[in-house]
């Protein structure tokens, strides 16, 4: 199973979402690839920010360096679930794959039964609010997993 979470420029919620997840399948001994991107390129290369850093620390969840990316198509064949953080981004999302003919992109709150996106502390500041949406809905995907 291969997981690919996404957000606008791949550097706060969506990389949150990747090392919370590997972290959670990590501890369930699961065999899961976990990846993260963006639908804009305006932060292609730059590494994790440091808010969604500081907040994993916090939790405990190892955080590595990595580089912002943006979605590709090919990515759309290669992923089975496709988690998006907000409405603009499943609407980008599925603009860039053609309308998700095979129905693998769903909002990341949906996992955990919720009908909304998370709020980008990129604007908001609030990392530890995002974190928690991420976890419930990291929680949900792992239940779908299991």
């Amino acid at each position: 199973m291969r997981v690919l979470f996404v957000c606008h420029g791949n550097i706060c919620r969506s990389t949150m979402a990747e090392y919370v997840m590997r972290y959670m399948v990590s501890e369930a001994g699961l065999d899961v690839e976990v990846a993260s991107a963006g639908t804009s390129s305006e932060a292609e290369g730059w590494d994790v920010h440091e808010g969604t850093r500081r907040v994993l620390r916090e939790h405990g969840v190892p955080c590595g360096h990595r580089s912002a990316r943006r979605m590709t198509s090919d990515d759309y064949r290669n992923f089975d679930i496709i988690a998006v953080m907000d409405m603009q981004n499943l609407r980008d999302v599925r603009a860039m794959t053609g309308g998700d003919l095979e129905g693998k992109v769903r909002l990341l709150m949906s996992f955990a039964g919720e009908d909304r996106g998370i709020a980008d502390p990129w604007y908001t500041g609030d990392f530890d609010r995002t974190y928690e949406d991420v976890v419930r809905g990291c929680r949900g995907i792992l239940e779908e997993l299991r």
